[in-house]
């Protein structure tokens, strides 16, 4: 293998291709932090330029631009306290916090440092551990599949604000909502009230955007506004804006846990990054000598959603290239360009397309330090231009983006109504302070959870009790048992 590795490293190590990842990651940090431009999003854009490109050559162009998206997000996720993607939605918590601390510049290495390491962690895991994850994830059906949701959905309890009844008010109100669309197992329309395009239920990128970006401009807007006010404070301490070696080894562990997760996450089939990203917060918090500082400008709380959502990368992979099946949509289309190259992804890709294959391992480390090289690139330009830049000029734009961001996901101005709407919910949310996470959470997780549990019960003959004979499901279920009881015990 380390043989066929350092073939791999000889095969990119021409200009092309690293322009090619170069002009990935740059082009995926730029849509990745435009609020509802994704990291797909950039990988679609992309893919119509590599048609004709040598294999290793767009494929690793591609991969630059799904690794620049997932970290890009993270920028106006801390700057503005808008997701770029629905993957950084978990940093908002303590990233936007620590921003509006004076704090943005540490705040913003500090997920570019965890995203590197999760990104480096999982593609380690790609090329070393592949078969093995491939394996276990095969035996994750749709009984397993569903306790994972469920030990996902405790999550709401830690993130529910200081009213663990509001938490759950709007936690069960994100699960109503999600409900909303073509039933997945029947085929039968629900609560669409004869509205075509809530078929598919509601989109949830227009709903992040109006849910955080438009409450946060609305508040902003009621204080006194002059042209001379900045929309983030600068700290005056240096080192407020510095990100120390010492500071990134206490949260190695924080990262190492975040990426683990979102290395398995990302190699179940269908779940994504958003998941892994709330996953990796939750387990970073519980686990944590001081939880309460979580969710008001603690480091950590950004390490770890930014570790897991990056480390989603190399775990999606894994079932792609071993079994043939995507882990996710960005994947897919991935998947789609390994096609045209007239590569099929699947056991036997590694005997027939060996050179290639190692070649885009060998290039999805390299993207690594071009990740590094243009975050820091971007983080110097980006926060001072938000730290100095007056409310009057920046708003406007920030609103152009949400409306433009919404509308290019489908082509629709049906998103654009729907960021509207969630925008002026969210807002009577923020002023009577019904925390947006676990309404999030809740949106994010239930279409996995109901899909899974409903093809277990058809399965299984309608014998919930067949879970118990499980193992994987058995452990998930004490897992949750243990998170709730640890959460009432600190409560």
């Amino acid at each position: 293998m380390i043989a066929d590795l350092i073939t791999g490293f000889n095969s990119i190590l021409n200009i092309n291709v690293f322009l090619a990842i170069a002009a990935g990651v740059g082009l995926g940090i730029t849509l990745g932090a435009i609020p509802g431009l994704t990291a797909t999003m950039a990988i679609a854009l992309v893919i119509p330029i590599t048609f004709y490109m040598d294999p290793i050559v767009s494929i690793a162009m591609l991969i630059g631009a799904y690794k620049g998206g997932l970290y890009g997000g993270s920028i106006s996720a801390i700057l503005i306290g808008t997701p770029g993607t629905d993957a950084a939605a978990a940093t908002i918590l303590d990233g936007y916090e620590m921003a509006k601390k004076g704090k943005s510049g540490k705040a913003l290495k500090m997920a570019l440092a965890a995203s590197v390491i999760g990104d480096l962690t999982s593609m380690l895991a790609l090329i070393f551990i592949a078969p093995i994850l491939a394996r276990l994830t095969l035996k994750i059906g749709p009984g397993e599949f569903f306790t994972l949701i469920m030990f996902s959905l405790t999550i709401i309890a830690g993130v529910g604000g200081k009213s663990v009844a509001k938490g759950l008010i709007a936690a069960f109100f994100g699960l109503f909502l999600a409900t909303i669309g073509i039933d997945p197992i029947m085929g039968t329309r629900r609560l669409c009230f004869g509205i075509i395009e809530l078929d598919s239920g509601i989109a949830i990128m227009p709903m992040l955007i109006g849910l955080f970006a438009i409450p946060e401009i609305i508040i902003q807007l009621e204080q006194p506004l002059t042209s001379s006010i900045p929309v983030l404070k600068t700290s005056k301490n240096p080192d407020d804006n510095r990100l120390s070696l010492k500071e990134i080894m206490q949260n190695l562990k924080i990262i190492f846990m975040g990426s683990g997760i979102g290395i398995l996450i990302g190699a179940i089939p269908g779940i994504g990054s958003s998941v892994s990203s709330w996953l990796a917060y939750k387990t970073a918090r519980d686990s944590s000598k001081h939880p309460e500082l979580f969710g008001t400008g603690y480091i950590g709380g950004v390490a770890a959603p930014e570790a897991g959502n990056n480390a989603v990368c190399g775990g999606a992979l894994i079932p792609m290239l071993t079994l043939g099946v995507p882990g996710s949509i960005s994947v897919a289309i991935l998947m789609g360009a390994f096609l045209i190259q007239g590569i099929i992804p699947g056991p036997l890709i590694f005997i027939e397309h060996g050179p290639v294959v190692y070649g885009v391992f060998a290039s999805l480390i390299v993207s690594n330090f071009f990740l590094l090289f243009l975050g820091l690139l971007a983080i110097k330009y980006a926060a001072p231009f938000f730290c100095k830049v007056s409310k009057i000029i920046l708003f406007p734009i920030i609103i152009g983006f949400c409306y433009v961001g919404s509308f290019a996901l489908n082509v629709t101005f049906f998103d654009v109504k729907i960021m509207v709407l969630f925008g002026i919910i969210g807002y009577f949310m923020r002023k009577y302070e019904f925390a947006a996470a676990p309404f999030l959470i809740a949106m994010i997780l239930e279409p996995f959870a109901e899909g899974s549990v409903r093809r277990f019960l058809i399965l299984s003959g309608g014998e919930i009790g067949v879970i118990f004979t499980k193992p994987i499901a058995v452990g998930f279920i004490i897992l949750t048992i243990f998170s709730l009881i640890h959460f009432i015990r600190k409560k």
